[in-house]
């Protein structure tokens, strides 16, 4: 975490309102993808291939692509897009920690060590 972003709660909350939108399209193209490469592999499997992905399929890559890269740029990691489950790199009495928070919640209120996930959450 040396040269990354260190976010105040403030700050990572700011970011919620941008994050809901992003997290639920990431989750949409996410499946699409899924979806049609799952059917892809079903045809290879009974008919030895020739099947293309479709539009939908381009389209929604291009949309996970231009999402998560976005997310980078902003300083946010994301950890599970099904859930859109987030951290944002920050302090907790002089430590680096990962603040955390997932798509549902109303706001940033627990954070986990560097070292441990999810399951390690403690509320700030």
């Amino acid at each position: 975490m040396s040269d990354e972003r260190v976010f105040t709660v403030e700050e990572a909350n700011a970011l919620l309102d941008d994050l809901r939108p992003r997290l639920a399209r990431i989750r949409e193209a996410r499946e699409v993808v899924i979806r049609t490469s799952e059917r892809v592999r079903d045809r290879v499997v009974t008919d030895g291939g020739g099947v293309a992905a479709d539009q939908a399929y381009w389209s929604a890559s291009q949309i996970l692509k231009a999402e998560v890269e976005h997310l980078a740029s902003q300083g946010v990691v994301l950890r599970d897009p099904q859930t859109g489950l987030v951290d944002f790199p920050g302090e907790v009495e002089g430590r680096r920690v990962w603040f955390c928070w997932r798509l549902g919640e109303d706001g940033v209120t627990h954070y986990h060590e560097l070292g441990s996930g999810f399951t390690g959450r403690k509320p700030l």
